[in-house]
């Protein structure tokens, strides 16, 4: 089977820049034959986002803040006048406040707790019931976790929390949607050079951790991870649904570092 995304049209959300892991999705769905579009959240990210969307040929840019019921309705609703139905979605958003992100979780302020499991949990929810109404013929919706869900990691904290939430609305998101030929599916990269990842403490010693430890002695690279969404958008993952794909070269697998490397 050829995996193509010809004829499909998708909306990507949160690319920051170049080396997002959503534009790393995005680049692969356009070589694949995706026409896309993308949303941003305020002017700068928009200034951002403009040239890349460009050079994939998308020409539909839309402002979206997540907790906001109104710009949620006006986003989906210019998608809807101007292509009617959506094939995908792809969900790469994520927050939390970076300073509560060191320390204990027992320290967490109520306030980020409830901010951190909005915008990084409900807002996929709140996407996928949206979306689903634009996908009358089926479609797939993805989003992105991260390791920290099911195991502890440091500086992680309430995003942790916050990503075995998504996993576990991703499960209850298939069951809901699979009857009307929705598959929803988490992906979960390792450690990845980001705008986002580098907001985490001790970012360049997991990155080093991760890469002479992992079976494949390598980090998730953005072509990967957009190959990957590449497949769970196509009619090749027709049967896939419900599933956190981790694309981190095997880390999950290791219940302790290699040999060379245990201290």
């Amino acid at each position: 089977m050829t995996i193509t995304l010809q004829g499909k049209r998708g909306l990507i959300m949160g690319v920051a820049n170049e080396r997002s892991i959503a534009w790393g999705i995005a680049k692969a769905m356009a070589d694949a034959g995706a026409e896309l579009a993308f949303s941003y959240q305020g002017e700068a990210f928009g200034k951002r986002l403009e040239p890349l969307a460009q050079s994939v040929g998308s020409t539909m840019m839309v402002d979206v803040d997540v907790t906001n019921e109104a710009s949620m309705d006006a986003a989906f609703a210019m998608i809807k006048d101007t292509w009617g139905t959506l094939d995908f979605v792809v969900h790469a958003i994520a927050f939390s406040d970076k300073n509560e992100l060191a320390g204990r979780i027992i320290d967490t302020s109520r306030e980020n707790f409830k901010n951190s499991l909005t915008i990084s949990c409900y807002s996929f929810i709140d996407v996928a019931k949206r979306a689903s109404d634009l996908m009358p013929d089926g479609g797939t919706l993805l989003t992105l976790t991260y390791q920290g869900s099911n195991r502890v990691t440091p500086f992680y904290n309430v995003m942790g929390v916050a990503k075995a939430a998504l996993e576990s609305a991703t499960r209850y998101l298939a069951n809901d949607l699979g009857p009307q030929g929705i598959r929803v599916n988490a992906i979960s990269p390792g450690p990845m050079k980001t705008l986002a990842g580098a907001a985490i403490g001790g970012a360049r010693k997991t990155y080093k951790h991760t890469e002479m430890n992992t079976p494949l002695r390598a980090n998730a690279t953005l072509e990967a991870v957009g190959g990957t969404a590449v497949y769970l958008a196509s009619d090749a993952g027709a049967c896939t649904t419900g599933e956190i794909i981790r694309v981190d070269g095997g880390f999950h697998v290791l219940g302790m570092p290699q040999p060379d490397h245990l201290v």
